[in-house]
């Protein structure tokens, strides 16, 4: 897959993982980071589960993806996440 191909995949698994965890994007910046990262996570999960890892662009890949955006997600909000002051 191009360099184009995995920053739109990432673009679109980062905003959709964000979405699903904080109910809001990130920026454009971080969800691309973190769907890049996560389609990675997510391959390398997916591979040790015994299935297909990122195939292409297309909807396996890009649940794949978003799956692995997801757990990127809840580390990177567990480290980096706003801490509530009581």
């Amino acid at each position: 897959m191009s360099i184009l191909g995995w920053l739109i995949l990432g673009l679109i698994a980062g905003f959709i993982a964000s979405r699903i965890v904080d109910h809001h994007g990130s920026g454009i910046l971080l969800d691309i980071v973190l769907g890049i990262v996560g389609a990675l996570v997510g391959g390398w999960i997916f591979t040790a589960l015994g299935a297909a890892p990122i195939t292409g662009f297309n909807i396996y890949s890009m649940l794949v993806a978003i799956a692995g955006a997801v757990i990127v997600l809840v580390v990177y909000n567990a480290l980096f996440g706003r801490r509530s002051t009581i």
